[in-house]
């Protein structure tokens, strides 16, 4: 039975099942709807990036991801080539200056590191953290129409297995609909960008242990007479995902018959013989494109409704979960009462920009992939608008109303990417390695859902200063001092230098992790300063 609630998800994917696991972690009631009726498990997207790892890890799925078939398989797979076919010569290899390969040791940047599990058996491990966490989860069900009002929203809402209709309130709307959203083209918010060229993936089974000769690659481009595609194994022996381009102009996805594929699949592994077994097919735009808003009154984009990009970089699907968890706090703090409605304005402020240029980011690297098939000869230099994805992952920096201002620190030209993660307003705090009694864990284990304020070892000042203004105002406030003699040992004695504050400073956290404000050094009046900062970054 359906059932009014604080925030309608609509979409089952995976942004939207982070929005619904990470809304459910901060108490929020929440009801999703996914107008399938069961996830497709076809394995398209793979791989999830260092920093939507640190928020998988703060979801409690980290080791379950990790014990995937598909992540346990392709645990040691790394880089990407490009060869005439899987049995013929290789043309080149993707090394080039701005990657960082998914096996580097990032000990000193993060807590955990890539995931190369797919997208299928992302969702079912959200799915059931959703489900654990209490999450009304309603497949084959669809949004028919919405309708926004000063309270919140009225959304009518169909069973497809009955055709029965119901009406439910909500407080918000999260739009977690895709790249072809319903909620957004109903509110009428441009989707800018390009076309870079039009897919079609080719699921099937087929041993090539012989051709992989023990090779262990995320990717091999295929260049050769036949077909120009990608070949990306999902297990290192015979289940593989083939890539084909396609013009739709001359050619539907439906003119692929089943021999047709196979005769792609030959063509791509280099196999004359091959009688691959195909599992499944999907078509696919290579789009680079953002919305002109990702909030409207009371309705917010996530993921693919907000923001699509090409699969280069793999930076797509981790985008969206970084979307959901950057709104569910938000979300859970106005609800909650100890945050005001106008810091729900921070989220389109936010998450709009770094999106646009992830977005640039995902579709200059897809322009820079043909120079691996180029044959022999000097290689064209790369886009000097790529940046390290390091720097995509964890180097972004928020602008916004929920952050204190900032101008120093970042890369001419782009306005989001910070050369270094340095502890610095609007970006992500910075992983440091801690230890409490005999247990080691990251400094981003510290946050979830309340601020925290994080202090050197003397930190009484900033203990009564805390106490009082969070009682005063009525919100939830941590305090953790960091040091010898503190709560926590800072076992790289890196916290003040990484932060940018002495002994006596602080730093403020939001709870998605992100630096919200920072004071090298204790104030003579450490209450009233927090107070103030505190009121204006949560509307209050």
């Amino acid at each position: 039975m359906l059932r009014n609630t604080d925030v309608l998800v609509v979409g089952g994917g995976i942004a939207g099942l982070s929005a619904a696991v990470f809304l459910a972690q901060q108490g929020v009631d929440c009801l999703l709807v996914e107008r399938r009726a069961e996830l497709s498990g076809h394995p398209r997207a793979r791989g999830v990036h260092p920093r939507a790892m640190e928020l998988m890890r703060a979801a409690g799925v980290e080791d379950e991801l990790r014990g995937t078939p598909s992540a346990r398989r392709l645990a040691h797979n790394s880089g990407v080539i490009a060869a005439r076919s899987l049995a013929g010569p290789e043309l080149g290899v993707l090394d080039e200056k701005y990657v960082m390969d998914v096996g580097a040791d990032i000990g000193l940047l993060s807590p955990t590191g890539w995931c190369l599990c797919h997208q299928g058996e992302l969702e079912d491990v959200l799915r059931g953290r959703a489900e654990r966490l209490g999450v009304a989860l309603r497949f084959h069900t669809e949004l028919v129409s919405f309708d926004q009002h000063g309270a919140g929203v009225t959304a009518l809402l169909r069973d497809r297995a009955t055709g029965a209709d119901r009406t439910i309130e909500a407080r918000y709307l999260v739009a977690a609909d895709g790249a072809h959203s319903g909620i957004r083209e109903t509110l009428g918010i441009a989707f800018d960008g390009e076309t870079l060229g039009h897919y079609l993936n080719i699921h099937f089974d087929a041993d090539l242990t012989e051709q992989l000769a023990g090779r262990r690659f995320l990717m091999c481009y295929t260049a050769g007479e036949g077909v120009r595609g990608a070949l990306v194994p999902l297990d290192n022996a015979t289940e593989w995902l083939l890539h084909v381009a396609y013009d739709p102009a001359t050619t539907e996805p439906e003119s692929f018959t089943e021999e047709r594929r196979a005769e792609l699949v030959r063509a791509a592994t280099g196999v004359p013989d091959l009688r691959p077994r195909i599992r499944s097919v999907s078509p696919w735009d290579g789009a680079a494109r953002t919305a002109g808003r990702f909030r409207d009154g009371r309705v917010f984009l996530v993921g693919d409704a907000a923001h699509v990009m090409p699969p280069s970089g793999g930076f797509g699907s981790s985008t969206g979960i970084q979307d959901a968890h950057n709104l569910a706090w938000k979300l859970g703090a106005v609800l909650d009462g100890w945050a005001g409605e106008a810091l729900l304005d921070s989220y389109d402020e936010e998450r709009r920009p770094i999106c646009r240029a992830t977005v640039e980011q995902a579709a200059l690297r897809s322009k820079d992939r043909p120079r691996l098939t180029g044959g022999v000869g000097e290689r064209p230099p790369v886009h000097p608008g790529i940046v390290e994805d390091a720097q995509v992952w964890l180097s972004w920096r928020y602008r916004s109303s929920a952050v204190t201002s900032w101008d120093e620190g970042v890369l001419p030209g782009y306005g989001v990417w910070s050369a270094e993660n340095d502890g610095r307003p609007g970006g992500r705090a910075p992983h440091l390695r801690l230890r409490r009694g005999g247990a080691e864990l990251s400094v981003l284990d510290l946050f979830g859902d309340r601020p925290v304020l994080l202090t050197g070892p003397d930190n009484r000042a900033w203990q009564e200063a805390a106490r009082a203004v969070a009682h005063e105002l009525d919100l939830p406030l941590t305090v953790h001092g960091i040091g010898i003699g503190a709560e926590f040992v800072d076992v790289d004695d890196r916290w003040p230098e990484l932060y940018g504050v002495t002994a006596q400073g602080a730093v403020l956290v939001r709870p998605d992790g992100v630096v919200a404000w920072r004071c090298a050094d204790a104030p003579i009046f450490a209450r009233d300063t927090l107070r103030a900062v505190l009121v204006r970054l949560l509307a209050r």
